[in-house]
């Protein structure tokens, strides 16, 4: 059975008070009002990474993630953080080609492959990001995009590897803008997505790999999207910044 993952992306927001309170109020209320078996992880900027490991250490399916690392284990890199370095402060997962580092940053997707090697080779596991833009969804471009995307950032992996990376989707054109895909549109994506792996590997690779919807997802849309034979979970952006509306994405789980 596939993993269950509900991962909340603070982006470059709250500073260290405010991010400790946040973790413990989302805490709380997944132990109070939670009895799923989603895995539930805290994605906040680098000066919380430490203390928001050490806050859910004991707590069972809590799991505290990065954004960003860098694709060389070590030297004068300055201002960069290795994945050696995040699994010393307890990460368990890392995201890898934002559309925000795609963009900004211009990461390419051979870049990101050293990136997913780095994360892999200090076993944790990546959460490989892929998307269109509005431009090419409106002039049917959305799957060649897809497939350019994880073919070059992730099929040089062997299956195994494979199996320990997290995908999620997230179409840019609903990014922070409100717009959702359809439900439809996000579970012919996700099961795009998993065809590919299932040509490029098999079926039972496939089939283990959590994928993820993020753009825009929300509470009240949660539940719909999560009821999708192939969408595994959420990748979330601004609704995990408050800790009502994170939880109850959370609570939309089964």
């Amino acid at each position: 059975m596939r993993k269950k993952i509900i991962a909340g992306n603070w982006k470059m927001n709250k500073n260290f008070e405010e991010g400790m309170a946040l973790v413990s109020e989302v805490s709380n209320m997944v132990k109070d009002e939670y009895s799923g078996s989603a895995e539930v992880v805290f994605i906040p900027p680098f000066i919380h990474i430490n203390a928001v490991g050490r806050m859910i250490s004991d707590a069972k399916n809590l799991f505290v993630g990065a954004q960003n690392c860098s694709n060389h284990a070590s030297g004068a890199y300055t201002g960069e953080t290795s994945a050696s370095m995040l699994k010393s402060c307890g990460v368990s997962y890392v995201i890898v080609g934002h559309s925000e580092r795609r963009q900004y940053f211009n990461e390419s997707n051979d870049w990101l492959a050293k990136k997913v090697d780095a994360v892999l080779a200090n076993d944790l596991n990546p959460i490989y990001c892929c998307g269109e833009t509005l431009e090419e969804r409106e002039s049917n471009q959305h799957f060649d995009v897809l497939k350019k995307q994880i073919s070059e950032g992730l099929f040089h992996l062997d299956e195994a590897g494979m199996r320990k990376v997290v995908i999620a989707y997230e179409p840019v054109w609903a990014i922070g803008t409100g717009k959702t895909a359809s439900t439809e549109q996000a579970q012919e994506i996700h099961a795009f997505i998993r065809n590919l792996i299932s040509e490029k590997y098999n079926h039972e690779t496939a089939q283990s790999i959590t994928i993820q919807y993020g753009g825009s997802v929300k509470a009240d849309n949660a539940a719909e999207l999560f009821a999708a034979p192939d969408i595994d979970g959420a990748l979330v952006g601004g609704a995990a910044l408050q800790s009502r509306s994170f939880t109850d994405i959370i609570k939309a789980m089964k």
